[in-house]
């Protein structure tokens, strides 16, 4: 049986006045479910760890953005019970990571036919992540929008607090220990990633794989921000080994300290500041993925993009849809 955790703040808030949409999205798919709102922060990590430790339900289900999601994986993390996700947030980057249709409808439907993977999760000391941890830039940005530009304006509104808040970011000294391997510099932002995609767009860690027992570092160094479209243009051609100022690495655990604090988020939620440690967490959560989701297509990653593989999912979805 399906346990949905409704988050009505999710999406800008939003999501609530969605509620009935999502309860027509589950009842079309045919899953059998109980349906529960969340009052707060916390409210669906509290909720998700009762149900799990009653194991009164096979998959709970997070109904709203990347936030609810993180907070369900750390309820139900090395428990049995598995993961699902409904979209209503702003950047749905576990969706989009899965290819996920964007309509509550056809992604519970997609859900109702697909299969649970074994999945790895990252760990900030204490806190899990499913997508990914940033360290210094990023984490600022995170920190900073304001709530009301981010309900206006979406994933818009960290692009904007980015561009305030570059001008007076300095690359700070830090030391990274990587599997006891040390690597020095002066860093304006570090990605530990779990999942390939960052904001749902770029892929700062491109070769990450939820199945391998590993994370994926990506140490962007630098003075300031003046090296940022150089920095963008190595994302996007995946050449880092041509920019000085970028490198990648993979280890089951890193260690960030630096000269001066340096702020932390996890999945989108700031989390206090470095020195930190992350560490791998293979093979900790179920995960209920659609079945164009296989191990072989999240090693390989870009297969998720080809149009092949976003028809197939079309198809499978229409014909769900008609059966009599």
């Amino acid at each position: 049986m399906l346990y949905v955790i409704f988050n009505p703040n999710a999406g800008r808030g939003t999501a609530a006045r969605h509620e009935s949409e999502v309860r027509a999205a589950l009842d079309a798919s045919g899953l059998s479910y109980a349906f529960v709102r969340t009052e707060g922060v916390g409210h669906a990590e509290r909720l998700a760890a009762t149900a799990a430790e009653r194991d009164a339900y096979t998959t709970i289900m997070a109904a709203g953005g990347d936030g609810t999601i993180n907070e369900v994986v750390n309820g139900i993390a090395r428990t049995g019970t598995a993961l699902a996700v409904l979209p209503l947030g702003t950047g749905n980057v576990w969706v989009r990571e899965l290819r996920l249709p964007l309509r509550p409808r056809d992604a519970a439907i997609a859900l109702s036919m697909g299969h649970t993977l074994q999945l790895d999760l990252g760990l900030a000391e204490q806190r899990y992540f499913l997508l990914m941890a940033g360290v210094g830039f990023d984490a600022v940005v995170t920190r900073a929008v304001d709530p009301q530009l981010k309900r206006r304006l979406g994933m818009l509104a960290y692009i904007v607090q980015a561009l305030r808040a570059a001008r007076d970011v300095r690359g700070t000294r830090a030391r990274l220990t990587l599997d006891g391997r040390v690597v020095k510099g002066r860093v304006l932002m570090v990605v530990i990633g779990n999942s390939r995609l960052y904001g749902g767009v770029l892929e700062i860690t491109h070769h990450a794989n939820l199945t391998d027992g590993l994370l994926d570092i990506a140490v962007i160094k630098g003075q300031d921000v003046r090296s940022a479209p150089l920095h963008l243009l190595s994302i996007l051609l995946r050449r880092y080994h041509l920019n000085p100022d970028m490198a990648y690495y993979r280890a089951r655990e890193v260690r960030i300290e630096s000269a001066i604090p340096l702020g932390v988020h996890v999945d989108g939620d700031p989390l206090g500041t470095t020195p930190m440690t992350f560490r791998v967490a293979p093979a900790a959560l179920r995960a209920l993925v659609p079945p164009w989701i296989s191990t072989d297509v999240i090693a390989t990653g870009p297969g998720l993009r080809l149009p092949v593989m976003d028809r197939i999912r079309r198809i499978l979805i229409d014909r769900s849809q008609h059966r009599p």
